[in-house]
C-alpha cells in the first residue's frame, strides 16, 4: 500500500501528525518526517531494529552510518562517551540547525547507527515538527535522508512519495525544506575541527566558531579512510544521483555548449540545463531552469529541479559551474558526487 500523507499546515493538523508520528516510533516502525535540510527517515536511534529498518527501506550500505537527531543539549550528551570543549563551542553557535558534530558514540548507541565505528553523528534540528516529536518520544532519532540510497534527497513530501512511497507506511508533510542540502558533519573528537561533509555552515564559519588556534584545520574536508566504516554520511564517491546523467560545464555561449554536448544533442536525447548565468537561447536550448546565483538559495532549489528533471525524462543535465568561495562548497560537493562515473 501507498504510505500516508498526513498534513501539517494547521496547529490541529500538525498535533495529530506528532501524535501518530510518535506512536509509529515508540513500536519501533519508521516515518518520513520534514527537517530543514532535507526529509529524513527517521527511527528510535536506542533501537537497533528499529534502525535496522531504516537500512533496509533505503537499500543503504551496513558500512554508511547515520545521523542522530536531538532536541535538547542533555540527550545530545546522552549519545556520546564525551562532549569536547570544541563541540560545545560549536553547538552554542550553529544548534539548532543544519551542523552535525561528530562525537565519540556512547553504549546506548547500536552498532547500526555508526556502522560499527567508534563515533556518532548527532544534530539538533531547528525544524518545529521535528523537535516536537523528538521531545514527545523522549528518545534520539536516527533519520538519514528519505529517498532510495544513492539517489536524490527529497526537499518535499512528493520527493519522499515518488522514492520510498510504496516501502514505509508514514509520511508527514511539512512543506518545502528551508536550507535544502544535507547538513554539515564536523569531527570533533580531537582539538581541531574537521569537516567530513561541507553544507551551508562553510568551513570560515566553523574555524571562527571553534577559535583561532583551530582555523587552518577546517580548510578541507577530510577524506575518508579506506577499508573500515565511514565516518560520517555523505562520503560516498556516487552519491546524491538523479536518474540521469549529470555534467558540470562552463560555456562561452550557446555554440561552445551545443559543441560540448554535441553527442546527447545529435542523439535527440533530452538535455536539461540549470544556469545562473550563462542562459542559453529557449530556441536552441528548450530545457532551461534559472537558479539566481546566490548560494543560499540555490541549495533550497538545487534538489528539487534534480528531481523535476528526472520526472521530466530528461537524459542529461548539464548545470554550470559554480562560483568560487566556500559558501558554495556544500553545493560543489553534491555535485560532484551526483555526476560521478
Amino acid at each position: 500500500m501507498p504510505a500516508e500523507i498526513l498534513p501539517t499546515h494547521t496547529p490541529t493538523l500538525s498535533a495529530t501528525a506528532v501524535a501518530r508520528t510518535v506512536s509509529v516510533l515508540r513500536s519501533g516502525g519508521v516515518v518520513a518526517v520534514p527537517t530543514e535540510t532535507v526529509y529524513g527517515l527517521a527511527a528510535n536511534a536506542f533501537s537497533a531494529s528499529a534502525v535496522e529498518a531504516i537500512y533496509v527501506a533505503k537499500g543503504r550500505p551496513a558500512h554508511n552510518p547515520v545521523i542522530v537527531h536531538v532536541a535538547s543539549a542533555a540527550l545530545a550528551r546522552e549519545c556520546c562517551a564525551a562532549w569536547t570543549p570544541l563541540a560545545d563551542r560549536l553547538a552554542a553557535r550553529f544548534w539548532p540547525g543544519p551542523l552535525t558534530l561528530v562525537l565519540p558514540r556512547s553504549e546506548r548507541i547500536p552498532d547500526v547507527v555508526t556502522a560499527g565505528g567508534p563515533t556518532v553523528g548527532i544534530r539538533w534540528p531547528s525544524h518545529p515538527f521535528m523537535q516536537a516529536v523528538i521531545r514527545e518520544c523522549g528518545f534520539p532519532l536516527a533519520a538519514p535522508s528519505a529517498n532510495p540510497s544513492d539517489r536524490l534527497s527529497p526537499t518535499c513530501a512528493e520527493h519522499v512519495a515518488q522514492g520510498l512511497g510504496e516501502r514505509i507506511p508514514l509520511i508527514v508533510d511539512g512543506g518545502q525544506c528551508a536550507v535544502g542540502i544535507e547538513s554539515t558533519v564536523v569531527d570533533v573528537t580531537g582539538p581541531f575541527p574537521r569537516i567530513l561533509r561541507p553544507g551551508v555552515i562553510t568551513a570560515a564559519q566553523v574555524a571562527d566558531a571553534a577559535g583561532p588556534d583551530t582555523r587552518e584545520s577546517t580548510a578541507a574536508p577530510a577524506a575518508p579512510t579506506g577499508g573500515g566504516p565511514l565516518r560520517s554520511p555523505g562520503q560516498l564517491t556516487r552519491h546524491y544521483s538523479p536518474r540521469a546523467r549529470l555534467r558540470v560545464l562552463d560555456w562561452a555561449d550557446d555554440s561552445d555548449l551545443a559543441r560540448q554536448i554535441a553527442t546527447e544533442l545529435s542523439g535527440g536525447r533530452p538535455v536539461h540545463i540549470l544556469t545562473h548565468t550563462r542562459i542559453p537561447s529557449a530556441e536552441r536550448f528548450p530545457n532551461v531552469s534559472f537558479i539566481p546565483d546566490d548560494p543560499e538559495a540555490f541549495a533550497r532549489a538545487f534538489y528539487g529541479y534534480l528531481h523535476d528533471c528526472d520526472a521530466r525524462g530528461a537524459a542529461l543535465i548539464v548545470v554550470e559551474s559554480l562560483p568560487p568561495g566556500d559558501e558554495w562548497d556544500g553545493i560543489r560537493d553534491r555535485l560532484r558526487r551526483a555526476s560521478a562515473g
